[in-house]
């Protein structure tokens, strides 16, 4: 196998282009490196190299104190990132990292050291300091590294980070135009662009060694507009594991005009009721709902220290029997797609919940291993600086069977959910509150008036027993940055239209 990397220090690396930071710059600074781009192999062959008998050495290392298992994770990474307000190229930034992260497992203990120095002496030291998790005087020889070829789900022909800048604002500046032109009552607009580019190496010492370059890309529109005293906020976006081919000036201004409907829509909102209703959740908008109140409970780490609500759950149903519920990495170009897990395991699609009974759950390799259970590739970390844990991919409810238009039917007073925004979820109890920035009255099957002020308020484990209509029309969109023990990662989810018999709605008026 070709070797990309040859041994550099971080001094010298910090000195070979724009790394080891971030530059920001506002226009028009910004023009002076705006019609330059990085090399086409600017990120895929970064100037360091571990060889095979490199890694094998320190995995050996590593070990050296009886350790179960030990795992090497090497990360060169590029963002970018631009944004516009107020008319005018607000700021651009570019910044470069890598390092290695060096885990020792032993039993339910985990040794982890990381470096951002690439030199042998440095990394002997990083292993080594994992290394003292184990005291052991049995010591595994580890098995020699055998590279694995991967499966794509990527949806990248074109690199990101292959465009210069002045390309990527024609897509901001095309968007900022129609949004003004869309509505005199529109006081302002933002438009950014993001893409992280980045390639991950994992060797371990029961002879895995992985390679993946992983894409994730977005461009957002936010609006803000007013009348009188009355204000509101529309959002578009587009963004996955998307490659720079799926944007071009068409989509920049759909988003803008999607973003200003919402905001013109919501300025008439009246207070939303307060008490118990039945709600309407629209297709793709609303999975948030299911990572946040379902997914996180479902995670391993949870269900081992018995700190979920599902804990005690397996086998039993916990919803109803047209309710399923699916973590699925390799749904193609979704911005919680991955090749291969943080720890190498290749992504799968994996059903949580099957037709109301609580069929798996998300797995990482210590807790895998630890509760005798299958690996499912959500084994997941935000940087070489962290250790991977147990965490979603693209998370939604699947399709049923009951046709959209029934379902709005059916309510004669209730709330329609088009978007569903944050939220506060106790994951050992279920319990949750989210706001909704877009939602309407139903009165009479029919979506009237909008809301604002909408909370929905109750516990995963009910609105999951009380979900009595879904639709085939699952849309796996949306995803942003979930959070979780001090690390984020990009996730996706999605759901099709549904009904919930009841939940607690908070608002102003009674």
């Amino acid at each position: 196998m070709n070797s990309y990397f040859k041994p550099v220090t971080r001094r010298k690396f910090l000195k070979t282009g724009i790394a080891g930071g971030t530059i920001i710059a506002t226009y028009p600074v910004w023009k002076l490196f705006s019609f330059s781009a990085p090399p086409r192999d600017f990120y895929v062959n970064p100037a360091v190299n571990l060889s095979k008998e490199t890694l094998e050495k320190l995995i050996e290392i590593a070990l050296q104190r009886g350790g179960e298992f030990a795992e090497i994770y090497i990360e060169y990474s590029v963002n970018n990132q631009i944004s516009l307000e107020e008319n005018k190229i607000y700021g651009a930034g570019r910044g470069v990292d890598m390092g290695v992260g060096i885990r020792v497992l032993h039993g339910e203990k985990t040794g982890y050291a990381h470096c951002d120095d690439l030199s042998f002496e440095k990394l002997k030291q990083t292993a080594e300091v994992a290394s003292f998790i184990a005291k052991e005087k049995n010591i595994e020889a580890p098995e020699g590294l055998k590279h694995s070829k991967i499966p794509s789900y990527y949806m990248v022909n074109v690199s990101p980070d292959s465009i210069v800048p002045q390309e990527k604002t024609k897509l901001l500046w095309k968007a900022n135009a129609i949004a003004r032109e869309y509505d005199k009552r529109i006081n302002q607009v933002n438009v950014g662009f993001a893409d992280t580019n980045k390639k991950i190496i994992i060797a371990n010492s029961e002879g895995k060694w992985v390679e993946d370059i992983q894409t994730i890309s977005r461009l957002v529109v936010g609006i803000s507009a007013i009348e009188g005293n009355r204000r509101s906020r529309g959002y578009a976006y587009k963004g996955g594991t998307l490659g720079y081919e799926h944007y071009d000036e068409k989509l920049a201004e759909k988003l803008a005009k999607d973003a200003g409907r919402m905001a013109i829509a919501m300025l008439p909102a009246e207070d939303a009721p307060a008490g118990e209703y039945p709600i309407v959740m629209a297709k793709g908008n609303c999975g948030t709902f299911f990572h946040e109140a379902i997914g996180h409970s479902l995670e391993s780490d949870g269900i081992r220290k018995k700190t979920s609500c599902f804990w005690d759950k397996k086998g039993q149903i916990i919803a109803s029997e047209i309710t399923s519920l699916a973590d699925d990495g390799t749904v193609p170009g979704a911005r919680g797609t991955i090749n291969v897990d943080d720890e190498g395991v290749p992504s799968q699609k994996t059903i949580l919940i099957e037709n109301g009974v609580c069929t798996n759950f998300l797995y990482d390799r210590l807790n895998a291993k630890l509760m005798n259970a299958q690996l499912t590739g959500n084994g997941r970390r935000q940087s070489y600086q962290h250790f991977p844990i147990p965490r979603m991919t693209n998370t939604y409810l699947m399709p049923g069977n009951d046709d959209p238009e029934d379902i709005l039917k059916s309510v004669k007073k209730g709330i329609y959910i088009s978007r569903i925004g944050g939220g506060n979820v106790t994951w050992v109890t279920g319990r949750f509150v989210f706001s909704v920035p877009e939602g309407y009255l139903i009165e009479d099957g029919k979506i009237t008036k909008p809301l604002k002020g909408i909370q929905l308020m109750g516990s995963g484990p009910e609105v999951l027993k009380n979900i009595v209509m879904v639709g085939p029309d699952l849309e796996i969109w949306g995803g942003g940055t979930c959070g979780k023990s001090g690390q984020s990662k990009p996730v996706s989810d999605g759901n099709p239209t549904l009904k919930v018999s009841k939940i607690t709605i908070g608002g102003a008026k009674v």
